[in-house]
Parts: C-alpha cells; structure tokens; sequence
C-alpha cells in the first residue's frame, strides 16, 4: 500500500492505493495522525487506486476520524473503488462519513 498526501486549496488529500489490511493499516492510520498533528484539519481520502479493505482498514479510518473530529476537522472520502464502496456499506461507513464520486466533487463541496 502507498499513502501519500498534499496540500490542495484549503484541503489535505490522502492518495491511498493498494490493500489496506492488517499489514498495511497501521501505515495509513500513522501517516494521517501525523497530518493532522501537524495543523490538518480537512482530509480527503481519494481511494480510487484502493483494490481491498480489510476490518483493519475501517478500523485506521475510526482512530483517524475521531481524532481529526476532536480536533474540529472534517473527513471525507472520494472515488471509492467497488469493492472498496460494498466494504463502506455493508460496515455503515456510508452514512458516518461524507463520499463524494470524484476527488473534484469533493474539492467543491
């Protein structure tokens, strides 16, 4: 799994691809905390090069959306692969975070 972020306009994207499973999780969820330890407070994951997601995968995604919540911050996500998007619903992530189709859509919203 690659993570990798940067700044655009008032946003910090988070480019993950790959697996986010047991393994590699604990990555996304590092990478992130640090962002956000560092002044970050409106991430948007685009997960359109995200092939898998485990349950360790959505539990990194819990620690990181409380935690940028406790700090003010918002987190959303974008361009959610199938299987990735039947991971989201049938765990009831759809309806705890926002999911935009595209990374534009949730650039503009």
């Amino acid at each position: 799994m690659d993570v990798n972020g940067y700044k655009q306009d008032k946003f910090f994207i988070v480019r993950v691809s790959g697996r986010m499973d047991a393994t590699t999780a604990p990555e996304f969820e590092k990478s992130c905390l640090e962002w956000i330890g560092q002044g970050e407070s409106m991430l948007i994951v685009d997960l359109k090069d995200l092939e898998y997601m485990s349950s360790a995968g959505l539990r990194s995604i819990l620690i990181v959306g409380k935690k940028i919540k406790s700090a003010g911050g918002t987190l959303s996500f974008s361009s959610l692969t199938p299987n990735v998007e039947h991971v989201f619903s049938i765990s009831g992530f759809g309806s705890m975070f926002k999911i935009h189709d595209s990374l534009e859509k949730a650039l503009q919203n």
